[in-house]
């Protein structure tokens, strides 16, 4: 019906299931205070690592509240944030089906005129993700979580 067009490739980028939702949080204590210790969802973080998070919370893969610090290291290299991007207050992954999955659809993101913050990369706990930021200020990723799988 499109041939080889943007529009056919576009509709045959599948996303599979929302893999996780993080809240992001310029004081990780405030978040941990909120989240874990007020609304008393079940959050943990590996020893001294302010990322809480859970894969047992309802509708939810995973939930986390990621410290801006660590988004900003995720996905520029650096501990600050830049000050000519907005700050980001939620992170959403997508996922795909294959690491080639991502790369095709990071792809396919940039030929629609998405700049990406970071292209695909493997991440050491074994996901492949590729992120961009919204104009509603929000990091969206592109993401293969074999765990998932």
């Amino acid at each position: 019906m499109f041939g080889d067009s943007v529009a056919n490739r576009l509709l045959r980028m599948k996303v599979m299931f929302i893999a996780s939702i993080a809240v992001i949080a310029r004081e990780p204590a405030a978040g941990r205070k909120l989240f874990k210790d007020t609304l008393g969802l079940p959050l943990e973080a590996q020893p001294g690592d302010d990322y809480i998070h859970s894969e047992q919370i309802g509708g939810s893969k995973h939930f986390g509240v990621w410290p801006l610090e660590q988004a900003a290291h995720a996905c520029f290299g650096t501990a600050d944030w830049p000050d000519d991007r907005p700050v980001p207050q939620a992170s959403i992954e997508f996922e795909m089906e294959s690491k080639a999955a991502v790369a095709d659809a990071a792809r396919e993101l940039e030929s629609r005129g998405y700049t990406l913050l970071h292209g695909p990369r493997t991440e050491p706990w074994g996901q492949t993700v590729a992120r961009w930021l919204s104009d509603e200020g929000a990091i969206l990723g592109l993401s293969y979580a074999p765990t998932l799988h």
